[in-house]
């Protein structure tokens, strides 16, 4: 399993909106409107990184609102 968190930037007043609709998508763990230079954060996984690749391309991505993503997926050191 991978986990990633994927840090969002939305058009202006966007954020509530998108995270809503984020958090329906499976595979989406949490997904919450902050402050800051990113405007939502998710937590999600995915069975491997091309399955988590899709997720944030085909799914995410395509939320209406949304500008740019950084995905950081999760490492134990």
């Amino acid at each position: 399993m991978v986990q990633a968190y994927i840090l969002i930037q939305t058009e202006v007043g966007k954020a509530a909106d998108v995270a809503e609709h984020i958090s329906g998508i499976p595979g989406v763990k949490l997904a919450e409107d902050v402050t800051g230079p990113y405007d939502v954060i998710v937590r999600a996984e995915a069975r491997n990184v091309d399955e988590l690749g899709k997720l944030v391309v085909a799914q995410i991505q395509a939320v209406e609102g949304i500008t740019r993503t950084l995905t950081c997926p999760i490492v134990h050191i």
